[in-house]
């Protein structure tokens, strides 16, 4: 009998081919420490064989508390190893919620960063008799001893439709999910991506976004360790030391979110930064703002933009570098092995050419499920394609661009406003900075807009609206400015709108109150 291999698609094929045809070359730089891809396969390799004997296997789930760190990507290609799904949850989150994200996923084992033991313990007491083992990531913990499985299970080999990722969605609007990334989903992904954006063995990727995002694992890094090349780790996003981290690694390729490319464009010392070396720039999480590519271009930088959710794997469109200017605000065309369609909204029928409705995906890299969530699952899926949820245009020429979030759509005296169309007027006036508009409730127009807008310098609502109006339809200017020192955030990348329209409410009811009997109760 021929024993059985692990399967061609399974990601840790990735690490032990490129140990063994590269193994002196640099895989990581964890903040100045290095690891060739001979060093990062036998870490990997003795951990696996560590997991294995105290009885975890295919099957299994072992999550994580952790920033970027190389501990974590031994980690990582371990339970790829072994067919292990492997859930890195976010160190941002409260005790509370973290327990609760380690009560659903249910994982067999956790590991913990040691700067993350307070949290972790914090969490685990919470869940008293129900809480899993855990052990601290590195060399001095897991890779040295490892709390026996509660319940072994026997090893085989590892199958492509292994899950191999669990990412968790934000949970901004509703309780966060568990998106089942396998072996073939990330396998598909990034050799989609490699086709977009090709890498090579002398690339250096900076990876800043946390490795709890797909996008920290499936934009660039994992296809780094796929192609020989270098991925540069950073715990935290520092604008002035990215700038610097650029210049002295002579970084090639990244990707980050606009409020981080406008937080390095405003840095001191961006001017004077040497940024040569960089070749590929994606840009994700939301249309990069034209004045934004304008100024990275006069640096001689060229902005690929992209479009992703979670649950594609992440990658769907992406604009190449060279039709940005021309086409700006848009999100491009599709990755190779990647279909989209627009769907009628009213309908659920697809629509041909030039429309507006809402974007479906599939392909190989999209999700296989919903953690232990079939009706959640069912839901996301329509005839074998992937809702997205999002509401998008495609042009004459097949390029899309995103229109809003389907929810976050609202309706005022009847007609639809996409709370994004108001946003991207608003924020080309020269003192807006940033903002968000959410819809409110209105007892006369269903519905009214809110603004909720972050200034450069003086600004008044008046100032603002009156810019608006030029831009803008009478019904889809906001009813309500509201000026804050920051938006709150959910992520990095995303606004905490679900915060945004309680204040909003809140608001539209005590001006409905001051209208009634003129005094605020």
């Amino acid at each position: 009998m021929i024993a059985e291999v692990d399967g061609p698609h399974t990601v840790g094929r990735w690490l032990r081919d490129r140990a063994a045809s590269h193994p002196g070359k640099i895989a990581i730089d964890d903040r100045g420490v290095a690891l060739d891809y001979a060093t990062l396969a036998a870490r990997a390799e003795r951990l696996a064989q560590r997991l294995k004997d105290a009885g975890y296997g295919p099957g299994q789930r072992i999550a994580t508390v952790s920033g970027n760190s190389s501990d974590h990507v031994v980690a990582f290609f371990a339970c790829a190893f072994l067919g292990i799904a492997f859930i890195p949850l976010s160190w941002r989150l409260t005790p509370t919620e973290l327990a609760e994200l380690i009560r659903r996923s249910a994982p067999e084992l956790v590991l913990v960063e040691d700067e993350h033991v307070a949290l972790a313990g914090a969490a685990l007491r919470t869940l008293g008799d129900d809480a899993p083992a855990y052990v601290f990531l590195g060399v001095t913990g897991v890779e040295t001893s490892v709390p026996p499985a509660a319940g072994a299970v026997a090893s085989r080999a590892v199958h492509d439709d292994d899950p191999l990722l669990v990412i968790y969605t934000s949970g901004s609007e509703a309780a966060p999910k568990g998106v089942v990334l396998t072996h073939a989903n990330c396998f598909w992904t990034n050799m989609a991506l490699s086709q977009t954006m090709p890498m090579i063995q002398t690339d250096v990727v900076l990876a800043m976004l946390p490795q709890y995002h797909v996008a920290a694992w499936n934009v660039q890094p994992l296809l780094a360790w796929w192609s020989g090349a270098t991925v540069v780790l950073e715990r935290s996003f520092q604008p002035g030391r990215v700038l610097q981290l650029i210049c002295e690694r002579r970084v090639t390729t990244m990707m980050g979110v606009p409020t981080q490319y406008r937080m390095l464009m405003e840095t001191p010392g961006w001017a004077d930064a040497d940024l040569s070396s960089l070749r590929h720039v994606l840009v994700g999480g939301a249309t990069m703002p034209v004045d934004l590519v304008e100024a990275w271009a006069a640096r001689g930088v060229a902005l690929t933009q992209g479009y992703g959710l979670t649950e594609a794997g992440p990658n769907v469109l992406a604009l190449p570098a060279a039709e940005l200017a021309a086409h700006p605000g848009t999100v491009g065309r599709p990755y190779p092995s990647v279909d989209v369609c627009i769907v009628d909204v009213a309908s659920g029928l697809p629509l041909a050419g030039a429309a507006t409705g809402e974007l479906w995906v599939r392909g190989p890299g999209t999700f296989a499920e919903y953690l232990d969530d079939p009706d959640a699952t069912a839901r996301a899926r329509s005839q074998g394609w992937l809702r997205t949820g999002d509401l998008a245009h495609r042009d004459g020429d097949g390029i899309y661009r995103i229109v809003d979030r389907l929810k976050e759509i609202y309706v005022s005296g009847g007609e639809n406003v996409a709370p994004a169309e108001v946003e991207q007027a608003l924020g080309e006036h020269p003192l807006v900075r940033s903002v968000a508009v959410v819809g409110a409730p209105d007892r006369v127009w269903g519905e009214r807009g809110v603004a909720f807008v972050v200034a450069r310098d003086a600004l008044s609502a008046d100032e603002l609206l009156a810019f608006a109006r030029e831009r803008l339809a009478a019904f889809k200017l906001p009813a309500h400015v509201v000026f804050l020192d920051e938006l709150p955030r959910s992520t990095i990348e995303k606004v905490a709108r679900a915060r945004l329209r309680a204040m909003a409410a809140q608001l539209t009811a005590e001006r409905e109150t001051e209208d009634a009997d003129g005094r605020v109760r």
